[in-house]
């Protein structure tokens, strides 16, 4: 760990793309917190979206942000977490989540560092550095054309693999001991 962290470190202020994998619940957000609070982004937002959590229809205004009257229940215009981090980071974790038209929208945006609100038409920039995160793997996923190839390369530019807990069991008592420090008593 104490590599996976010094590279965390090294890469922190690269512009690069970087794709962090590892099973649930290994520190992947951790790490996305580390590289943006050492880089020279780290005074502006770091805006995280859990892609998982959020339906196909939703995701792509999140993300992009929408107009008033663009679907039903668009009351008003919506800022997408890109403009929210713009000259800082977004952090998209469970990337694989994403359906095949929010990937080509995606890939839009790493391409040309331009995207469109849900609804709009006016075209709109922002300077974000990309940080994603899974516990799929992406490279099967692209062979068996679940995720695209394109934006698995634009998203892949660094790798940063955090190993499991039965990997690294000599950091459970050090886990431990945090816990029991800073956990709240349940009466």
């Amino acid at each position: 760990m104490a590599e996976l962290i010094n590279l965390a470190g090294r890469i922190a202020g690269s512009k690069a793309s970087v794709l962090i994998e590892g099973e649930s619940g290994t520190g992947k957000e951790l790490f996305a917190r580390l590289m943006h609070t050492l880089s020279p982004r780290s005074g502006k937002a770091l805006i995280t979206v859990n892609c998982g959590a959020l339906t196909e229809s939703i995701i792509e205004s999140e993300l992009f942000g929408h107009e008033k009257g663009s679907f039903t229940g668009a009351h008003q215009r919506r800022i997408g977490r890109f403009e929210q981090a713009d000259g800082g980071s977004l952090f998209l974790d469970e990337i694989g989540e994403l359906s095949p038209s929010v990937q080509v929208k995606l890939l839009r945006f790493l391409q040309e560092g331009e995207f469109q609100r849900v609804g709009g038409s006016q075209v709109l920039r922002a300077d974000v550095r990309l940080i994603s995160a899974t516990n799929r793997d992406l490279e099967h996923e692209v062979k068996n054309g679940k995720f695209r190839e394109d934006l698995f390369f634009r998203l892949n530019v660094i790798t940063l693999k955090v190993p499991a807990l039965k990997e690294r069991r000599e950091d459970i008592p050090a886990l431990i001991e945090h816990f029991v420090l800073h956990s709240t008593p349940l009466l």
